[in-house]
């Protein structure tokens, strides 16, 4: 094993090489062999040498081989080499090591205190490489909200007024592998307050993982449905119409925001396979009515994760953990019948007194207290006594 390859990746490789150096300095070695003890989990494929040196090996159980080196005699120093192949394709990942067990004995007598260098353990950890990632939809992506939006557009629980915007969330979580991901775990994020001391907003109906596989927990809303105490003032309606504006932007990701967190857990996830969850929830919307945005746009992020405890690794570079679906309520910006028929007699009443005001300060202006008989009859009597002038100047 090389600092390139500090571990055996389950599923990457195909099969594994056992390099292996055996030398006799002292005496012609007879009956040499080379044994090895390996995992069940192995197969055997076959012994390779570069030249032809005598070297011949022999399975004797599914988990022990004999390698005969030099048959009859190892000459006095000598050294061979020769590789031990296995296939690795069937390995569970169960043990934390792949080990091998390599002893190397004569029918010589050998001296106890040079036995120290006969036996080899060989070891390469093994782990679960894996590139996950997480895509995510919601439906409807966006949807209208106000007094005037019909209240069959929304769905309404059994003993409750409020009226809820169905959303039908899908995270898909993948393993592009090589290895087989154990378990993994999703988190899930969705804003739930308008304001930090809000009401919940959602109302999570259901909660699937495809196949049964995984399972979801999440804190349940005691009171789904929340009308906020409002103002029966019709001035104070109106004022709230008129100053809907602008947009607000809900993110779990921006401190001091209450969100609703939602935990799965997922079973194992071969190479390749993906793994639905479905989430089915019901929007508060009598808490939008109130909010004085027009657009409120709700930012679910998802993140998957794997537990390194279970000798799990993500490769580098590879997919993103985390996704991020969005979604917006546009009010609808009509007023309410009576709202309209309020604005109409209000605009009136406020027309006719800056009338009256303008009368009030013309008239304090003496605009209506000018003689204008007297005008008009001293401009008339002017007009007269020039054409009777220019009448006398024209007979003399």
């Amino acid at each position: 094993v090389d600092d390139k390859t500090p571990y055996l990746a389950l599923g990457a490789v195909k099969n594994i090489s056992l390099n292996i150096s055996i030398s006799n300095i002292g005496d012609d070695a007879y009956d040499t062999n080379v044994f090895f003890n390996f995992s069940r989990e192995l197969f055997f494929i076959k012994m390779w040498q570069k030249e032809e040196l005598g070297i011949a090996c022999e399975l004797l159980e599914s988990d022990f081989l004999k390698c005969s080196v030099g048959f009859p005699f190892m000459r006095s120093k000598s050294k061979y080499e020769f590789s031990v192949i296995f296939d690795t394709s069937r390995l569970s990942g169960e043990e934390e090591f792949l080990t091998f067990l390599v002893t190397a004995q004569s029918g010589n007598l050998e001296h106890s205190e040079s036995l120290h260098d006969n036996t080899l353990t060989l070891s390469v950890p093994l782990m679960h490489e894996v590139d996950s990632s997480i895509t995510g939809t919601v439906s409807p992506t966006s949807f209208f909200y106000g007094g005037s939006v019909e209240a069959s557009s929304f769905v309404q629980l059994e003993n409750y007024e409020c009226l809820f915007q169905p959303l039908n969330f899908t995270l898909q979580v993948y393993n592009t592998g090589p290895s087989t991901l154990p378990e993994s775990f999703v988190d899930i994020l969705f804003p739930n307050r308008l304001s930090a001391s809000g009401a919940e907003t959602f109302h999570i109906q259901q909660m699937m993982v495809a196949q049964d596989k995984g399972n979801c927990s999440f804190q349940k809303n005691p009171n789904p449905c929340v009308i906020p105490q409002e103002n029966d003032n019709i001035f104070h309606t109106i004022f709230a119409f008129f100053t809907k504006s602008g947009r607000k932007v809900l993110d779990c990701e921006r401190p001091g925001r209450s969100c609703l967190i939602v935990r799965c857990n997922l079973s194992s996830l071969a190479k390749a396979e993906s793994r639905n969850i479905d989430v089915y929830m019901l929007l508060n919307t009598e808490i939008l009515k109130k909010d004085s945005s027009s657009v409120i746009q709700f930012v679910t992020r998802a993140k998957v994760r794997v537990d390194t405890t279970l000798r799990i690794v993500e490769v580098s570079n590879g997919n993103p953990e985390d996704a991020t679906v969005v979604f917006e309520a546009l009010h609808n910006m009509e007023p309410r019948g009576y709202v309209v028929g309020w604005i109409i007699a209000i605009s009136l009443l406020v027309g006719i007194l800056i009338f009256l005001l303008l009368a009030v300060l013309l008239w304090k202006m003496g605009f209506f207290r000018r003689r204008y008989k007297e005008i008009i009859e001293a401009e008339k009597n002017r007009k007269e006594n020039e054409d009777s002038w220019d009448w006398v100047q024209k007979n003399q």
